[in-house]
C-alpha cells in the first residue's frame, strides 16, 4: 500500500486515466471494425474520415503508436478504394 498522500492521489488518477484511455481504444477499435465490415463504398467513404481522426487523436495523446495509427489508416483508405 502506498505510504503518501500523493502516492495515493496518483493511484486514483492513474486509475481514472487508465479507465479513459481504455473507453477511447475500445471505441476506435470498434469504429476501425465497423468500417473494414461495410460493403457500401458510399459508407465506408463517409465513415473513413471520422475512423482517421479517432486514430489520430489516439496517437496524439500517446495511447497508439503514431506509426500503428499511420499504417492503420492507410490500410483502411486501401480497403474503401477497393471498394
Amino acid at each position: 500500500m502506498a505510504n503518501h498522500k500523493s502516492a495515493i492521489k496518483r493511484i486514483r488518477s492513474n486509475d481514472a486515466k487508465r479507465l479513459r484511455n481504455k473507453y477511447y481504444h475500445k471505441t476506435t477499435r470498434n469504429a476501425v471494425r465497423k468500417l473494414r465490415s461495410l460493403e457500401n463504398k458510399a459508407e465506408a467513404s463517409a465513415l473513413l474520415p471520422k475512423v482517421a481522426s479517432m486514430l489520430d487523436k489516439l496517437a496524439k495523446i500517446n495511447i497508439i503508436h503514431k506509426n500503428k495509427a499511420s499504417n492503420l489508416k492507410s490500410s483502411l483508405q486501401v480497403f474503401v478504394n477497393k471498394l
